[in-house]
């Protein structure tokens, strides 16, 4: 969708998402903005932080200075 959009619209990567590589997957993608409800109810709160602590890793990994630089790269 990201391809046929050029990224125009913002897109929402849900489904599957339980690690900060799911969302950053969903990110690179092309996705905007990711839910991981479902994970949230199995794993607790704590999910969120460390969802955030690995795209933060993933990120700095990949030399992206930003998460809005990492939407939509496998597109690029």
């Amino acid at each position: 969708m990201y391809g046929l959009t050029g990224g125009k619209l913002p897109l929402v990567g849900v489904g599957g998402i339980a690690s900060g590589a799911d969302a950053y997957a969903k990110i690179r993608a092309g996705a905007s903005l990711v839910q991981f409800y479902s994970a949230l109810v199995y794993a607790g709160p704590a999910l969120v932080l460390a969802i955030r602590r690995d795209l933060a890793a993933l990120l700095r990994r990949d030399g992206f200075a930003s998460l809005s630089d990492a939407v939509g790269a496998d597109h690029r």
